[in-house]
C-alpha cells in the first residue's frame, strides 16, 4: 500500500512541477499581451484566449495537487481539535462520499460535452481566436480523472495515518 501511495504522490508532484511551468508561461503571456496592448497598441485575441486556457489547466489540475498538499477547503477551526484518528476518518469519509462521487459525475457528464465539441470541430467564436476548442474542454474529464487518482493516494495516506495513530 505504501508503494502505491508513493507512486501516486510522485505523479502528483510531477504534475505540480508542470503546473508551475504553466503558471510561468501564463505570467509571461499576460506580460507580453499588456506590453503589446499599451506600448504598441496591438493586441492578439489568441494570446488573450491562451491566458484563459493556461489558467483553466492550472486550476483544473491544481485541485488534485491541493488535495495532496492538504490545501483544500475545510472547517479548520473544528478540524484542528480532533485526534489524528478522527481526522483520518473524516478525510476518508469526505473523499469517498463527497469528492469521488462528484468527480465521477463530472467525468461522465463532461465526455459528451468534449465529444460534441470535437465532432463539430469547435473553434473560438472570436475572430483571431484559438482553434481546437475541444482540446481545452478535454482537460475537464482528464483533470477529474487525475483528481480521482490523487484521491486514491489521499485515502491511502489517511488509512496509514489512522493505523499509525492507533499504535
Amino acid at each position: 500500500m505504501n508503494a502505491v501511495e508513493k507512486i501516486i504522490d510522485k505523479a502528483v508532484h510531477l504534475v505540480e512541477g508542470v503546473l508551475a511551468v504553466f503558471l510561468l508561461l501564463m505570467v509571461l503571456n499576460v506580460a507580453f499581451d499588456v506590453i503589446m496592448r499599451y506600448f504598441f497598441h496591438n493586441s492578439s485575441v489568441a494570446m488573450q484566449e491562451m491566458e484563459w486556457h493556461l489558467f483553466a489547466i492550472i486550476i483544473l489540475y491544481g485541485i488534485a495537487v491541493s488535495l495532496k498538499e492538504e490545501a483544500h477547503v475545510r472547517v479548520d477551526f473544528l478540524f484542528e481539535r480532533f485526534s489524528a484518528r478522527i481526522k483520518a476518518v473524516i478525510n476518508i469519509f469526505g473523499t469517498v462520499f463527497f469528492l469521488l462521487p462528484l468527480a465521477l459525475l463530472i467525468i461522465t457528464g463532461s465526455f459528451t460535452f468534449v465529444h460534441d465539441s470535437w465532432t463539430i470541430g469547435e473553434v473560438s467564436g472570436n475572430p483571431g481566436g484559438l482553434p481546437f476548442l475541444w482540446l481545452i474542454k478535454g482537460m475537464i474529464p482528464l483533470s477529474f480523472i487525475f483528481l480521482v487518482f490523487s484521491a486514491i493516494g489521499y485515502i491511502l495516506r489517511n488509512i496509514r495515518k489512522f493505523q499509525e495513530a492507533g499504535r
